[in-house]
C-alpha cells in the first residue's frame, strides 16, 4: 500500500508522529495478507485502506488507555446505564455493531466499512 495515497484518502491519520510510516506499513502488510486482489479487483487498494485504518485506529486506542492509566487492549461500549452513589457504570458493547460474527471488526467503524466490503464482494453476483 502507498502510505502516501493512504495519508491523502484518509486525512486523519496524516500526523506523522502519531502515525508513524513503519506502523502504517506494519498494518498495511497484515491487511494485505488477509485481502485478496481477485475478489475486490479495482476495489482492493482502498479494502486494504480501510483494514488499515481499522488497525491504526485499534492501536491507536490502545495508546490513550496506557497515558491515561486504563489497560490497552480493553474493550468499552456506549454506556447503557450510570449510578452516582457508589459509582457504577455498564456499557452495552453490542450498540451499532454488524452481529456477533463480525469480531473485532465491530471496534471501529473502519472495521465495520471493511467487513462490509468484504461481505458484499464476498456474496458474488446477486440477481434481483
Amino acid at each position: 500500500m502507498d502510505t502516501a495515497q493512504f495519508r491523502q484518502n484518509f486525512t486523519e491519520f496524516s500526523d506523522a508522529a502519531r502515525y508513524p510510516a513503519a506502523m502504517i506499513a506494519a498494518w498495511s502488510a497484515q491487511v494485505e495478507r488477509i485481502t485478496s486482489v481477485d475478489i475486490y479487483g479495482d476495489s482492493y487498494a482502498f479494502a486494504v485502506e480501510l483494514g488499515t485504518a481499522h488497525f491504526l485506529t485499534t492501536a491507536a486506542m490502545n495508546v490513550s488507555a496506557s497515558m491515561n492509566g486504563g489497560a490497552p487492549g480493553s474493550v468499552g461500549g456506549v454506556v447503557s446505564s450510570k449510578s452516582v452513589g457508589d459509582v457504577s457504570v455498564a456499557y452495552d458493547a453490542s450498540i451499532g455493531t454488524m452481529g456477533d460474527d463480525a469480531g473485532q471488526w465491530n471496534a471501529t467503524t473502519y472495521g465495520r466499512q471493511y467487513l462490509t466490503l468484504a461481505r458484499l464482494f464476498g456474496a458474488g453476483c446477486v440477481q434481483l
